[in-house]
């Protein structure tokens, strides 16, 4: 079985891909099956996070590329700005994970906040889609304030 034990920034090469949910990206250490049916293991840092597109690799450089698998997300679509804010802040505040994107947010698909954000005269729509959703400050890897603090 194959172990994968590093990230890498870029590869030449990619032997292979996994997709996988994103429940599964956020585990550390986790069995899978390739999308090529076989069996590998993947040993990643505690905390790190796989995202679409990574790329890992074995000791031996095998890689594979992770794919976000579509998962039943809730979205919302509107270009009223400051209604999509106020429905994040009210999602966030139940300590919901959000995709935000520019006219849009997306959370694992739950009835009772559908219901929710429907109080807002909003629409929502289930839909299969990958789930990517916000890092949170203290994880995110696209802020740079200057410094990091390692606790």
């Amino acid at each position: 079985m194959k172990e994968f034990i590093n990230k890498i920034s870029a590869s030449d090469k990619i032997d292979d891909t996994v997709t996988l949910a994103f429940e599964q990206r956020v585990k550390s250490r986790l069995r899978v099956k390739l999308d090529s049916n076989e069996d590998a293991g993947i040993f990643m840092q505690r905390g790190s996070i796989l995202e679409h597109g990574d790329l890992i690799a074995t000791k031996g450089d095998f890689i594979v590329q992770v794919v976000a698998a579509s998962e039943l997300l809730s979205s919302i679509y509107t270009t009223d700005t400051l209604l999509l804010a106020q429905v994040c802040y009210h999602l966030g505040n139940r300590h919901i994970e959000l995709q935000i994107k520019p006219n849009s947010v997306h959370y694992k698909h739950d009835h009772v906040l559908d219901g929710m954000v429907q109080s807002f005269g909003l629409k929502v729509i289930s839909e299969m889609l990958p789930f990517e959703p916000e890092q949170g400050a203290y994880n995110s890897h696209s802020l740079d304030y200057g410094h990091s603090h390692e606790h």
